[in-house]
């Protein structure tokens, strides 16, 4: 029972950091290093293979890099490189790819629908809900911690802490 509570950090944790990036355009650091947290005592209660384990945290240093050099071209926020960086050890290497792919047509139909939802005129309901305010004024960010949470939340089912939990 105490490693499905560590299992359940993960859904919770993507969830919570995509309602902040929707409400404030940004992913507090909290929530990525309860991520890496759960993600090495989940391993731990689980029993999963010490390797499994290393590769990965060896997989989020990578996307970490990478994260970081999009973040340089600024091409992703320094949230979401985190976000990202702490979702990868849970996803593993053998799954990373759907992911990714589930990541970027979330991110994808996110960015289609802002891009609409900006060319429509200013509601007077919008007053009512600041954060919608600042979603449509807000031209050039894009809240993707909501496409990292989308590919986490659909792909969780394959990751292999998952797979231990509930067989395979």
């Amino acid at each position: 029972m105490p490693s499905l509570i560590f299992l359940a950090v993960f859904p919770a944790a993507l969830m919570v950091a995509a309602a902040n990036d929707l409400y404030d355009f940004k992913i507090p650091n909290w929530i990525s290093l309860a991520l890496i947290v759960s993600y090495a005592l989940a391993g731990i209660v689980l029993g999963a293979p010490l390797a499994s384990m290393v590769e990965g945290i060896l997989l989020g240093c990578a996307v970490l890099a990478v994260g970081f050099g999009l973040f340089a071209a600024k091409l992703l926020g320094g949230g979401d490189a985190k976000l990202l960086a702490a979702t990868a050890p849970w996803i593993g290497l053998a799954e990373f790819f759907n992911f990714a792919f589930t990541m970027v047509i979330a991110g994808g139909v996110l960015t289609l629908f802002l891009l609409l939802f900006r060319k429509m005129p200013i509601l007077p309901v919008y007053a009512h809900a600041n954060w919608i305010l600042r979603m449509h004024e807000n031209r050039k960010d894009l809240p993707y911690g909501v496409a990292i949470a989308a590919g986490g939340l659909l792909t969780f089912d394959s990751t292999p802490y998952f797979q231990i939990a509930f067989g395979g």
